[in-house]
């Protein structure tokens, strides 16, 4: 199964299954296959092929995710507006996660991790 993200304004507004069938022709898959059995059923081509295992594209698109068409990837939603976006498309948090093995949760206000006690 191929799976397209709709895409308004860089944000994933959904995310359809379509057949490989339809972006099968001469057994090679095609982006542009898909995109246009895409418009066929919503009338507009604003699609972009995801993958459901992370093969291509960074991660699967996911609703309120971003694509980025310049560097040819989707990513989450920032987080908390002072998490910032690394060279690999994840969100750092300005103090890095506490690794003593407990469990934390941000806290955006005081820019620390607080740990969850209960």
């Amino acid at each position: 199964m191929a799976h397209f993200a709709e895409i308004d304004n860089n944000i994933v507004k959904r995310v359809i299954v379509i057949s490989n069938d339809v972006i099968t022709e001469n057994g090679k898959e095609s982006e542009e296959l898909g995109i246009n059995f895409c418009e066929s059923l919503y009338g507009h081509r604003n699609w972009v092929q995801t993958s459901y295992n992370g093969n291509f594209r960074n991660v699967f698109a996911s609703i309120g995710y971003t694509w980025d068409s310049d560097n040819n990837v989707f990513y989450p939603s920032q987080p908390y507006p002072s998490w910032v976006l690394d060279e690999n498309y994840e969100w750092q948090s300005p103090v890095p996660y506490p690794e003593d093995g407990n469990i934390y949760n941000w806290n955006e206000e005081n820019q620390s991790w607080d740990l969850i006690t209960e």
